[in-house]
């Protein structure tokens, strides 16, 4: 399947038929058997099509609401499947259950404040939500952040995507019926997140990457922690490959089942697993170097067949790639400021606040009027465990962003669904949605 194969030859005619009735019931039938995966039709459109008496296949062909109240849709993902028997033949994602509203509101809120709003969007890693937009900010600020902060937010990164990719372990064994996965994905993944809470004071949706630098320096035994956190999770995956990765029935449900080449993803937009995945070697991190990426070694995870197990076997692998990572943080970690020292940007240290006035004023202003960014416009760009991320800010001068935009790959990436299902039973697209791993805070921002 191509895309050029699916695109609907005349979308403008397409349009127009949807939008007829009566007499031009058949050749809106005929529109429904194109070989396209994506179904282009309203309900009202569907309810209005009818069955033809005289088509003895037309009464097999079934419209099927899967969601938003589904469990293996993520409560909030609706899909409106077309049906034959049980195979899939066209699809479409219905969103916008959620409607949080994230970017218009980052419109209403300071830059110290926006990131407390983003945090929430893809809550399963939320500090790479705060990374974009900090990066963002201070491009328009023109600050530098201090050496020791960088490898901070490197280092909550990594552990963060390694949380994610747990979480998909974990539910990813669920929907497919390997319970025992779920237990284990969430016991490995509750001891990041207790070191996520020692740090930050929040297990998530920390708003601990602030603008300048990290809200507060790490703990004094945080090297005895991740140490310890490396060498537990590390021979639990080794465990999952026993209990998983070889195992026949697994193998069954994901080899072969929503399979996409690198040009049907790139004419998509997919990024990270999904691209990887179908032989992709893309990744911000090393294609375009931010933080100090540059400076650590680590291997881009890349599948062959493009299928549900590359994506599996991509998540697994880059857990441990994380782990690398985060070994080589604590090498390297320099000391030195976790903030920058600009008193317009940084509030004072909580120690000066009780016996400076001064300080408690500029504490006060900081906190509630925000700073002020020179007017322009920043893209940043970060690879979060779904892809590329990317937050574009516009500023007017004042404290409070003209325009937010969000470039969520969990939005972009829930594009795929319908030409990864087309064909496949409904149960295969139970493995397929799990695969593409979509956050729908993300995607209904």
């Amino acid at each position: 399947m191509s895309i050029t194969d699916t695109a609907p030859s005349d979308s403008a005619d397409a349009g127009a038929g949807a939008a007829s009735t009566g007499g031009d019931r058949a050749s809106e039938r005929v529109r429904r058997r194109e070989p396209s995966a994506v179904l282009r039709m309203s309900e009202a459109e569907a309810a209005a099509i009818g069955g033809d008496p005289d088509d003895p296949t037309d009464d097999e062909l079934v419209l099927l609401n899967m969601g938003p109240s589904h469990p293996s849709t993520h409560g909030v993902l609706r899909l409106m499947l077309e049906l034959s028997g049980e195979t899939v033949l066209r699809s479409k994602p219905v969103i916008g259950y959620l409607h949080t509203g994230m970017e218009k509101t980052g419109e209403q809120l300071t830059y110290l404040q926006g990131g407390t709003n983003v945090t929430r969007m893809d809550y399963a890693s939320p500090l790479f939500n705060e990374l974009a937009f900090c990066l963002a900010t201070e491009r328009l600020l023109g600050i530098d952040v201090p050496e020791r902060a960088t490898w901070i937010r490197m280092l909550m990164c990594e552990l963060n995507r390694v949380s994610s990719h747990l979480l998909f372990m974990a539910t990813n064994g669920m929907d497919l019926g390997a319970v025992s996965m779920m237990i284990y994905g969430w016991r490995e993944r509750e001891e990041v997140l207790r070191f996520f809470e020692k740090v930050t004071g929040l297990r998530m949706n920390h708003n601990y990457i602030r603008p300048g630098g990290v809200a507060a320096d790490l703990p004094a035994d945080w090297r005895t922690d991740v140490t310890g956190l490396i060498e537990l999770i590390e021979p639990r995956l080794d465990e999952y490959d026993t209990l998983l990765t070889g195992q026949p029935i697994w193998r069954e449900r994901l080899q072969g089942v929503g399979v996409i080449n690198a040009a049907e993803a790139i004419a998509l937009g997919a990024t990270g697993p999904i691209l990887r995945g179908a032989g992709m070697a893309w990744d911000l991190r090393r294609d375009e170097p931010y933080l100090f990426y540059d400076q650590v070694d680590f291997d881009v995870i890349v599948g062959t067949h493009g299928d549900c197990y590359d994506r599996y076997a991509i998540r697994l692998n880059e857990i441990r790639e994380s782990l690398r990572i985060a070994a080589q943080i604590i090498e390297a970690m320099p000391a030195g400021d976790y903030r920058v020292q600009d008193k317009k940007v940084t509030p004072p240290p909580r120690s000066r606040i009780d016996a400076s006035m001064e300080a408690l004023i500029h504490h006060f202003k900081i906190f509630t009027e925000g700073f002020k960014v020179p007017p322009g416009e920043a893209y940043a760009s970060v690879e979060s465990p779904r892809g590329e991320l990317g937050v574009y800010l516009v500023s007017d001068g004042t404290s409070v962003p003209y325009r937010v935009h969000v470039r969520a790959p969990s939005f972009v990436n829930l594009q795929t669904l319908p030409h990864l299902m087309q064909g496949g039973l409904i149960a295969d697209g139970v493995a397929i949605i799990s695969s593409v791993d979509p956050i729908m805070g993300e995607v209904d921002r």
